[in-house]
């Protein structure tokens, strides 16, 4: 007893020491100076750590929200597909998707590097390895080179989970693993190439701080071409014009997925700062995660208001999606030090993701979780109101946003038009009947309920 409590003042008396440290490096002129060498090594290679940890923690939100907008015999399939495509999604970009995004990626170029795997550089192995001076080599990069794949792995999985949602309750389990391998590998890594990567969208002078168009667009661009392919629904749009409602079986599920995604998305945007080392970038990340947080705000709002006169009814889903839709419209500009034009940003979103929905019934398209509305036409708009809010280059956004959804809508579709061919996209009138976790599966996600098959009401 009496060493525990020894143990305890040593630990309080080491905890003060540091607190009087931390307070006298404030009180030092330079305290608010931006940190350099190894100090801003770590710091950077944390923050991308810790950001990509979070919007890991998306693929949870996605899965939730996704598990509770099918019915409950397409559960389990989803939460299934949403881990897989994370799984593949992480392998495919360390593969070749990483290279053909970053490395070596000529000035106004195409796409970097066709090699295979990416990894820990020479020289922080030499570091590992305790080879004398191979610290300084590895510090002159800001970061560890593993952190920053890492951090740009985890949109990737973004990206594939905007597609699976859509898709949700009739595409075959296998047939979505073959699309998100090459959605993967190929085609959000070259949209990359393009933009973030330095190639000739870079070069032009398109702007997107996040990815409102990079990652959620090109995942809404992936999702309408397979919903085109894929088709709707059994019942979903009757011969009279008419759309059969599919609510939520899950509201709590769903609700907390957005809830997720929402907090996760403090990680996609707040980490896209890509660094951690000065005064600048903390009233950077303050304003980011500020912005961020209005925005969502201000699409709820937006949804809720308006999906009565729009829909004719205050729907659930839409309103969340009205969050979501304030998320992706934002995440082009979230570094905006106007904080006024997060409210309008995220609000014209949340009325995107209302007309969105409206518009997709209207074009018998058939979306589960709305994530075309909320993604790709929120992804449009946000991408375009950089420049309206910044005074930046409208025409060089309109050809960023016309350029990748005209490359990832053609290649998506003759991916899926391959997978129909091949092996079909869709599953059997009887597999999509009894639903897949049976089917596909053999295990339910609710084993106490009993599935009633839905009503043959095409008439």
């Amino acid at each position: 007893m009496r060493r525990a409590c020894i143990s305890r003042r040593k630990t309080a008396v080491c905890l003060a020491a540091f607190a009087a440290a931390v307070f006298l490096a404030l009180l030092s002129p330079s305290a608010y100076a931006a940190v350099e060498g190894e100090a801003n090594f770590v710091l950077n290679s944390f923050a991308f750590l810790i950001w990509g940890a979070l919007v890991m923690w998306m693929c949870a939100g996605f899965t939730m929200l996704e598990a509770g907008s099918v019915r409950t015999k397409n559960a389990s399939v989803i939460c299934l597909k949403n881990i897989g495509l994370y799984a593949f999604a992480g392998l495919m970009f360390y593969l070749v998707g990483y290279n053909i995004m970053y490395v070596d990626v000529e000035p106004g170029g195409w796409f970097g590097s066709l090699s295979l795997f990416y990894g820990t550089t020479g020289e922080e192995v030499a570091l590992l390895a305790d080879e004398p001076g191979a610290a300084a080599a590895v510090v002159e990069n800001g970061h560890a080179v593993m952190s920053d794949w890492f951090f740009q792995m985890v949109f990737v999985a973004t990206t594939a989970s905007i597609v699976s949602g859509a898709l949700a309750e009739r595409v075959k389990l296998w047939s979505f693993f073959v699309f998100i391998v090459v959605l993967t590998a190929v085609i959000y890594p070259v949209v990359g190439a393009w933009t973030w990567g330095g190639g000739w969208l870079g070069e032009l002078g398109f702007s997107d701080f996040a990815g409102s168009t990079i990652v959620h667009s090109t995942g809404g661009w992936a999702a309408l071409a397979g919903a085109l392919v894929v088709g709707a629904r059994k019942g979903k749009f009757r011969r009279d014009g008419s759309v059969k409602q599919t609510p939520p079986s899950n509201v709590p599920a769903v609700t907390l997925g957005v809830f997720i995604l929402w907090l996760g998305w403090f990680g996609f945007n707040g980490g896209s700062q890509l660094a951690l080392g000065s005064a600048l970038d903390a009233v950077a990340l303050s304003n980011i995660l500020a912005n961020t947080n209005i925005a969502a705000g201000a699409g709820v709002v937006a949804a809720i208001a308006l999906s009565r006169p729009i829909l004719g009814r205050v729907d659930l889903l839409t309103s969340l999606n009205g969050a979501i839709a304030g998320l992706v419209s934002i995440t082009a500009g979230p570094d905006l030090v106007e904080h006024y034009w997060a409210i309008a940003i995220g609000g014209v979103g949340g009325f995107i993701a209302v007309a969105g929905s409206k518009l997709m019934d209207w074009l018998r398209v058939d979306d589960v979780v709305g994530a075309v509305p909320a993604h790709l036409f929120a992804g449009v708009w946000g991408t375009l109101a950089v420049g309206l809010a910044t005074g930046g280059d409208i025409l060089a956004q309109l050809y960023g946003i016309a350029a990748v959804g005209a490359f990832v809508f053609v290649a998506s579709g003759l991916v899926w038009l391959a997978i129909e061919k091949t092996m079909g996209a869709r599953v059997s009138p009887l597999v999509e009947e009894l639903g897949q976790d049976v089917a596909e599966l053999r295990i339910e996600a609710y084993p106490e309920f009993v599935v009633v098959p839905d009503d043959d009401d095409d008439d």
